[in-house]
């Protein structure tokens, strides 16, 4: 007999999107560059060698997609502004037509009854400001809170749910570390400091945020995984933690802790970063929210030869994976769920994106059957369900993505929306999973 998971009352549902991967419009309006302008139109950057100057056209085609949500039952979108269009050099001159974007955006969500999430830094920074350091200059961490005092001056009567920063672990590693994604620096000395002014920039605009629109939620999305050991052994264990360290522990312990955990700073050695006096109490500032982004586990083992963690990845064996090569592993967001509301207990956990790239095509009917997505969110909505029957406060879900949209240094090469985007044309399908997320929906849970 089929048993019905129904989700609490007042249950977010909703879809992500970000700044850069969709809205085009690179240099409209006053628009200054970006650190992804200036990366994705450097040659052999982007695999297919794509860049977002179009992208899905979002900035001229919001009017459509706000429907396109309203359509499927959508009451909260989370996305990202664009600091360079609204500061083109990202600090001093406001550009007006930038911030008027998002004050129509806003204003329509709200007719449409989906509540804004909005999220201050989702990896586009002002090229000016790259230029004169980037993030591993201190002094971002202060124009970024100056950034969220402009937006928040605008938008705070009316946008009650704010993020600061959208996984500051993949801004650090991936684009100060290893060079994969925007500015594209190989430095990890540079990479452990930028992780330190991120967070700082995340607690200076906390303060800004709570001061300016009082009555919001103001939190932080981390990607978090849960990292199993490959065996039972004491050293895969122990590298099983220090990975864990590295991923999740580094940004959550100094948010909800005051402090960066003791055994990774050990590790780091000469690497860790410089922190002033009272940096510490700015960015355990007390949080509403912690926003969880979570798509898979990690698998390691030690290896005495891998860098300072003596930790490698293992691929498991015998799993499904998705198209950009990740193991499905819905327990993992249980894991990550209960996992959190235990060791730090935030007042709230939203699942600000989860979601699966697949090798979605237009059928010959016209439709685009994606029963793999189907499945690969069901299973986690009952992970996410089953967290919330033992006591997490979990409270919204966004399925990452709206669209299919530029994803990063994969270009155009990985589809991971509800919706289709044919770019050639912009025309937006919904595919099988946008209708079976509107029945979800509608019900507020999913029969098992």
């Amino acid at each position: 007999m089929a048993k019905k998971l129904t989700f609490p009352p007042q249950f977010y549902w909703g879809t992500a999107t970000a700044s850069y991967q969709i809205e085009g419009g690179w240099n409209e309006d006053g628009k200054g560059e970006s650190i992804w302008d200036t990366f994705s139109h450097t040659q052999g950057k982007i695999r297919d060698g794509s860049t977002g100057d179009v992208a899905c056209d979002h900035y001229h085609r919001w009017k459509e997609d706000v429907a396109l949500m309203k359509e499927i039952g959508c009451n909260a979108y989370r996305f990202s502004i664009s600091w360079p269009r609204v500061i083109p050099k990202g600090k001093g001159k406001v550009n007006p037509l930038g911030l008027s974007f998002y004050d129509r955006l806003v204003d329509a969500l709200l007719e449409a009854n989906i509540t804004p999430f909005i999220t201050l830094y989702h990896w586009d920074l002002p090229q000016a400001l790259q230029d004169e350091g980037g993030w591993a200059n201190r002094d971002t961490a202060y124009y970024f809170a100056e950034y969220a005092s402009v937006v928040a001056h605008k938008l705070g009567d009316r946008v009650k749910h704010w993020i600061t920063h959208n996984e500051p672990w993949v801004v650090s590693w991936i684009g100060y570390g290893w060079g994969e994604h925007a500015p594209g620096i190989r430095n990890e000395k540079v990479a452990i400091q930028v992780s330190h002014h991120l967070l700082l920039s995340h607690g200076l605009a906390v303060e800004v945020l709570k001061d300016i629109s009082p009555d919001s939620e103001v939190g932080i999305t981390l990607n978090l995984s849960p990292i199993h050991p490959a065996s039972d052994s004491e050293e895969d264990k122990l590298a099983a933690w220090r990975q864990d360290g590295f991923l999740n522990r580094w940004f959550l312990d100094p948010i909800f802790r005051g402090h960066y955990p003791p055994d990774i700073i050990e590790l780091y050695s000469a690497n860790a970063p410089k922190v002033l006096p009272g940096d510490m109490a700015i960015i355990s500032r007390r949080i509403d929210f912690l926003g969880i982004n979570y798509y898979s586990r990690g698998i390691v083992r030690f290896n005495p030869k891998a860098g300072p963690l003596q930790a490698e990845g293992v691929a498991p064996e015998g799993a499904e994976f998705t198209e950009m090569g990740w193991e499905i592993y819905p327990p993992g967001i249980y894991e990550i769920i209960m996992r959190i509301w235990k060791d730090y207990q935030p007042k709230k956990i939203y699942i600000t994106e989860n979601g699966a790239a697949f090798a979605d095509e237009i059928a010959s009917d016209g439709g685009v059957h994606d029963q793999k997505r189907i499945d690969y969110l069901r299973e986690h909505f009952i992970q996410a369900h089953k967290a919330i029957e033992e006591g997490a406060n979990l409270c919204g879900y966004f399925i990452w993505s709206l669209m299919d949209n530029f994803e990063w240094a994969h270009g155009f090469t990985k589809r991971f929306g509800i919706v289709y985007t044919d770019y050639p044309t912009q025309r937006r399908i919904m595919k099988d999973s946008a209708l079976w997320y509107k029945k979800v929906i509608e019900e507020n849970g999913l029969e098992i």
